[in-house]
């Protein structure tokens, strides 16, 4: 079985101000494609071809770096396009929020302390919302593409949103303000589809 990127549901300028469309045609075309080509290149011949994204993410350890890096860079990239959506924005409801609030006292504290995973985290990298393995909410950030679900992981769980701060990301519209970048990003959050992953 051969990995493919999935194709948006929106046009490349559907989530513009606060994502740019050359940043989404580079971004989805050319950055997340090379992860696809490279992780079948990785696993070729191998008992990964059989596996799920997930089950290579979550028994990482056992792959070279290739599959660590391209296998958390497809992982990544086609649950970041799920959760962005040119309806986005707004507040959580329901379950979610309710949770959010909890963990975090509010939502706007919990923006502070999510911006803030992704702003200080150095270099490349993601920050996560995940859902723990006794249920509760909390925020994380990984380097480079590694996620939450991977073995090797310093905090594990289950993603609820997460945030790509690879330059790549962003720089072509917010040049090294990777804060204004973050605090676009909340326009455009599909909370919807946050919903349904919280639920799972």
């Amino acid at each position: 079985m051969s990995f493919t990127l999935p194709a948006l549901t929106y046009a490349f300028d559907a989530l513009e101000p606060h994502i740019d469309a050359r940043t989404m045609e580079i971004h989805h075309g050319k950055h997340h494609q090379a992860y696809v080509t490279n992780l079948n290149n990785a696993i070729a011949g191998t008992d990964a071809e059989k596996l799920s994204i997930e089950d290579i993410c979550k028994n990482i350890s056992k792959y070279p770096m290739p599959v660590r890096n391209n296998g958390g860079g497809h992982y990544n990239h086609s649950l970041f396009w799920t959760l962005l959506s040119p309806n986005g924005g707004g507040l959580p409801t329901g379950p979610l929020a309710a949770a959010i609030d909890e963990a975090f006292g509010n939502f706007e504290e919990f923006k502070t302390k999510f911006n803030q995973a992704a702003a200080t985290r150095f270099g490349s990298g993601w920050a996560w919302l995940i859902k723990n393995a006794s249920g509760k909410l909390e925020i994380c950030s990984t380097p480079n593409q590694d996620n939450p679900l991977m073995d090797i992981a310093d905090i594990k769980g289950f993603p609820i949103i997460g945030l790509d701060v690879w330059e790549h990301a962003y720089y072509l519209h917010y040049q090294n303000r990777r804060p204004d970048y973050c605090t676009a990003w909340w326009n455009v959050v599909n909370w919807e589809e946050a919903a349904k992953r919280f639920a799972m």
